[in-house]
């Protein structure tokens, strides 16, 4: 977790048993956005370890907490990585995950986070995963004002404007309105 982050995802979810399928769905979706379908499996399973270790056998009495689930790309791993936001009961790392790319921290937040790494596919590293490009939305684009030649047309008067508005809501196959 020490190169720089060169994507990030994340979601809030509630500490409950319905995480695990919400984070596989968010998974699944990222992975495919940013092209590395191949790692889909690994880090399903990543995912579902972690999340099933910090949610465990929830309290139906006690009030849910929320949980941010993060995908991170840098350097030459996915990190996957779960902020809690109680003190208590202290994390534990699942066995199937232990080793040097794994653990569990106290953040000065006093939250704990719980992350693991998963490699990269041989030959690419983070700098070189195609990454989806985001463009202006269409309700972006709906609430920008109109450009300046059409603002200021003075031959654009409230009739033409609609004529234009209903030919656009018809049915190609309906006959123009007269």
């Amino acid at each position: 977790m020490r190169d720089q982050t060169v994507q990030v995802d994340d979601l809030k979810l509630v500490a409950l048993p319905s995480a695990i399928n919400c984070a596989d769905l968010f998974v699944r979706f990222t992975l495919v956005e940013w092209r590395v379908e191949t790692m889909v499996p690994d880090v399903r399973r990543a995912t579902e370890a972690l999340i099933t270790s910090v949610v465990g056998n929830p309290d139906k009495k006690a009030t849910p907490t929320m949980l941010l689930f993060r995908l991170r790309l840098s350097g030459n791993t996915l990190a996957i990585e779960i902020e809690d936001d109680r003190r208590t009961p202290t994390l534990s790392l699942p066995r199937s995950l232990s080793g040097p790319n794994s653990g569990v921290t106290m953040l000065s937040t006093g939250k704990q986070l719980i992350w693991t790494e998963v490699p990269l596919p041989k030959g690419m590293d983070a700098t070189v995963v195609p990454l989806p490009r985001r463009g202006t939305t269409r309700a972006a684009a709906a609430a920008a004002p109109p450009p300046a030649e059409i603002a200021g047309a003075e031959d654009l008067s409230p009739d033409v404007m609609e004529r234009i508005l209903e030919g656009l809501r018809r049915d190609h196959g309906d006959p123009p309105r007269i």
